[in-house]
């Protein structure tokens, strides 16, 4: 007789960014908004997870409701380019089969994800940009919108206060280059998950709009396999959030993924001198949630705070905000 492997507690972790969250500028009803939108996303993916669904679809749902929100930086809440644009970009790892696939310079796909996913799926390919992206995303019937649907207030004012101040983007640092600018300016508001299935498989996606004045077609680690997002069942999933070019000098996620292979280093140990010692070492800040095959779960940053969260089963969802 076949032995049946028996099923797993699923798992799904999120984040909407790291970077300088003050406690001090943040109102109740802000982070009521905040806590509130990471709860929709678990929840969103947490069903998935809930009814059997794969490790895959649960971080698209996840990664879908944090797109759909405009209090992050990604989806109809991404930044603008110099140019007054909004240039999307996202990727999507199986941990079961290191599938995988990205889009990067989208500006008029709803859900960038979506596409990342299409591309994995349904494309020979693992990366499509920019207009070609936009064209396969059509011919995949994925929903289409004009670009004024990414435009939102806020992340026009953050332009505009950029470009008076004449910050490109951010310091190799992580600090925004006028000491003038909000804490939103000094926030990495990339999103991303990790999911563990019942079956055992592991999945991460990462979806962002970049940093804001951005300029030259510029594209950071979030559509980068390895460096913004891994996923192999054999050690971990990780999708990371910070400034990209760091993450990408350093292949950040991957790198977790090979010190738990190669140095032996359990799940935690493995997250946390990525975020905290080799991200800071090639000059950037930010943070990284993973998750193994068993279950366990790690969220470590090198900035004051990160909006995560977590779900187990059907427990209650988990979120926290500061670095507490």
């Amino acid at each position: 007789m076949a032995v049946i492997p028996a099923l797993r507690e699923p798992v799904l972790a999120i984040h909407g960014g790291a970077g300088t969250i003050d406690p001090g500028s943040m109102t109740p009803a802000k982070e009521r908004a905040y806590r509130d939108a990471l709860v929709a996303a678990l929840r969103s993916g947490q069903h998935v997870l809930s009814a059997g669904g794969s490790a895959v679809d649960a971080v698209i749902a996840a990664v879908v409701s944090l797109e759909d929100c405009p209090l992050f930086n990604a989806g109809r809440g991404a930044v603008f380019t110099s140019d007054g644009r909004n240039e999307l970009d996202a990727s999507i790892m199986d941990g079961a089969t290191r599938a995988a696939g990205a889009v990067a310079g989208v500006t008029c796909i709803r859900n960038p994800i979506r596409a990342a996913h299409a591309v994995m799926t349904a494309s020979r390919h693992v990366m499509l940009i920019g207009p070609g992206a936009e064209a396969f995303a059509a011919e995949k019937g994925l929903a289409k919108v004009e670009p004024a649907y990414f435009h939102t207030p806020e992340r026009w004012a953050q332009l505009e206060r950029a470009r008076a101040e004449g910050r490109l983007e951010l310091d190799h640092d992580g600090a925004a280059k006028s000491a003038s600018a909000t804490s939103d300016d000094k926030k990495f508001g990339t999103v991303g998950a990790v999911a563990l299935d019942a079956h055992g498989n592991l999945a991460a996606a990462t979806s962002t709009g970049g940093v804001t004045n951005k300029q030259w077609g510029r594209v950071g680690d979030s559509p980068i396999i390895g460096a913004g997002t891994w996923a192999d069942n054999g050690t971990c999933a990780v999708s990371g959030t910070g400034l990209g070019e760091a993450f990408m000098r350093c292949c950040a996620a991957h790198e977790v993924a090979s010190l738990m292979k190669y140095k032996g280093l359990p799940l935690d140990a493995a997250v946390t001198e990525v975020a905290t010692i080799t991200v800071p070492a090639n000059h950037g800040t930010g943070g990284l949630i993973a998750l193994d095959s068993a279950g366990n779960v790690s969220m470590r940053f090198s900035t004051t705070g990160m909006y995560r969260g977590v779900a187990r089963g059907a427990g209650e969802p988990e979120v926290a905000i500061y670095g507490d």
